[in-house]
């Protein structure tokens, strides 16, 4: 098995010993994104809603720099700060994902990194 590392200064450099995005055999496993601003390092959120639309944006550019987009999507997993938070994520994660939907997970944790409402990870193919 061959493993092939894809970091992208596009989103966010990782806040721990892990990678943006990993290529195997065919797929590419994509970190856990959270609302970090690429350029500043910062959070970019105050509510929800923002935060969801960041991570999306961070996702997108890992996909398009393994050369994917949100298509190539198979599995997705949504973690959230608090489950009355679903709505509001969902119709944000619905703008980005249109069709050819992947399978997917939504949980709430009891905390995300930096104090965070939202994360989300992919596998796509690649």
């Amino acid at each position: 098995m061959s493993k092939h590392i894809i970091n992208t200064r596009s989103a966010p450099a990782p806040i721990g010993p892990y990678n943006q995005c990993v290529r195997a055999n065919g797929f590419l496993f994509i970190s856990g994104q959270i609302a970090i601003d690429p350029l500043s390092g910062n959070i970019v959120a105050t509510h929800a809603e923002e935060e969801a639309h960041q991570v999306m944006k961070n996702l997108a550019a890992i996909l398009l720099e393994a050369g994917q987009d949100f298509s190539a999507v198979v599995k997705t997993t949504i973690f959230l700060s608090d489950m009355s938070l679903f709505g509001v994520v969902n119709e944000v994660y619905a703008q980005y994902i249109t069709d050819n939907h992947p399978a997917r997970e939504t949980v709430a944790v009891s905390g995300l990194p930096k104090g965070v409402n939202v994360e989300i990870s992919m596998i796509a193919l690649g």
